[in-house]
C-alpha cells in the first residue's frame, strides 16, 4: 500500500487529491480511496517507487500508485498512476487479482499484475526519486512505506500462486432447465461467451478459495463434450466478449471421450506444467468431485458459477 501524493500547496489536480480523515484522526490520501498497480516481472522482481523526500514517508519504498478519481474504478486508478509515474505500458500489464484493505472510511486497493514481456519504467513526476525492478526476496530488505511493509507478506504470497479454474460445461449448461437440450452446441457456445466475460471481468477469490483477494484472474479451461463440441468450430471467431475475442487465457477443449477423463487430464496438466498451480474445477457431478478432490483439486458446484454468470447479463 502507498500514497502517491503532492505535500507541496497548490498542486492538487483532482479533486480526489486529498486527505480522508478517520475516526481516531488518522490521515489517508484519497478522498475516494487510493490504488496502486503490484506489476511482477518473474525475470527481474517487482517495480519498485523509491519515493521523493518531500512526499509522505519520503525516502521510503513502495508501489506506484494514488488517489483515485470520483467514479473511477481501482483498477483503472492504479493503472492511470502507473503510467503517469513510471511509464508503464498498459496493454503490457496481465491482471492477477485485487486485494483491498477496507477501513470503513477509506479503502486501498492493490492490483496485482504481472508483465507480458519486459519493458523500462521512467520517472515522469516529481514524486519518484528512483525507480527500480527489485527481486522478490530482496523487497523487505528496504526501508518500506508502512502500508506496504504490513501488506507486503501476503501480496509476495499472493504472486506465487497461479490459479486455474477448470469447467465442467455439460454439468454446467446442464444445472438449469431453460431448454439448452434442444441446441446442445447453442447453450455450449452460450456458456463460452459468459466464461470469457467473466475472466475478463475477474473471478470473486471466494469462487477459487483466496477470500483474501477481491477478485482473481485465473487461467481458465472449459471442457466440452458430445453435442457440445460443435460449438468449437470457429471459435476463433464465434466466442468474443463484447467486441473482442474471449481472452487468451481462456481455452476451450472439445473432449475426445469421456469428458471426466478430459477434465482431471487438464487439471493433472495444470499441476505439472506449473508448480504452484491452484486448480479449481466446478461441476456437481459426484463422480468427477472424487477424482478431482483425489488429484488435490478444489471442487465447487456448477450452481455457484451459474449464479455468478448471471450477474453479467
Amino acid at each position: 500500500m502507498t500514497e502517491s501524493h503532492s505535500a507541496l500547496p497548490g498542486l492538487h489536480r483532482n479533486p480526489g487529491d486529498a486527505w480522508v480523515e478517520g475516526p481516531d484522526g488518522t490521515r489517508m490520501w484519497g478522498r475516494f480511496g487510493s490504488a496502486g498497480l503490484l506489476i511482477h516481472d518473474p525475470g527481474r522482481g517487482i517495480l519498485m517507487q523509491h519515493r521523493a523526500g518531500w512526499s509522505h514517508f519520503g525516502g521510503t519504498w513502495g508501489i506506484p500508485g494514488g488517489a483515485r478519481h470520483e467514479g473511477e474504478p481501482a483498477i483503472a486508478a492504479a493503472i492511470r498512476e502507473a503510467e503517469e509515474e513510471a511509464a508503464v505500458p498498459h496493454e503490457l500489464v496481465e491482471l492477477c487479482f485485487t486485494s483491498v484493505l477496507d477501513l470503513g472510511y477509506w479503502t486501498y486497493t492493490t492490483v496485482g499484475a504481472v508483465a507480458r514481456s519486459s519493458f523500462e519504467a521512467h520517472i515522469h513526476d516529481a514524486e519518484s526519486a528512483e525507480l527500480s525492478w527489485v527481486p522478490l526476496d530482496e523487497v523487505q530488505r528496504l526501508p518500506l512505506h508502512p502500508g506496504f511493509a504490513a501488506s507486503w507478506p501476503k501480496l509476495h504470497a499472493l504472486l506465487e500462486v497461479r490459479p486455474v479454474l477448470v469447467v465442467d460445461a455439460a454439468n454446467v449448461v446442464g444445472a438449469r432447465p431453460d431448454g439448452w437440450w434442444r441446441d446442445r452446441a447453442a447453450a455450449a457456445e452460450r456458456l463460452m461467451v459468459s466464461v470469457g466475460a467473466l475472466r475478463e471481468a475477474g473471478v470473486p477469490g471466494a469462487l477459487l478459495g483466496q477470500d483474501e483477494v477481491e477478485r482473481v484472474w485465473p487461467d481458465v479451461v472449459v471442457v466440452l463434450e458430445g453435442q457440445a463440441r460443435a460449438a468449437l468450430a470457429g471459435a476463433a471467431q464465434s466466442v468474443v466478449v463484447g467486441e473482442r475475442p474471449a481472452p487468451s487465457r481462456v481455452t476451450f477443449v472439445a473432449a475426445e471421450g469421456s469428458g471426466d477423463d478430459e477434465i482431471v487430464a487438464r487439471l493433472r496438466l495444470a499441476q505439472e506444467t506449473e508448480s504452484d498451480a491452484t486448480v479449481t474445477v466446478v461441476t456437481s457431478d459426484r463422480g468427477l468431485r472424487s477424482r478431482a478432490e483425489a488429484e488435490g483439486a478444489r471442487v465447487v458446484g456448477a450452481t455457484a458459477l451459474r449464479e455468478l454468470l448471471d450477474t453479467l447479463s
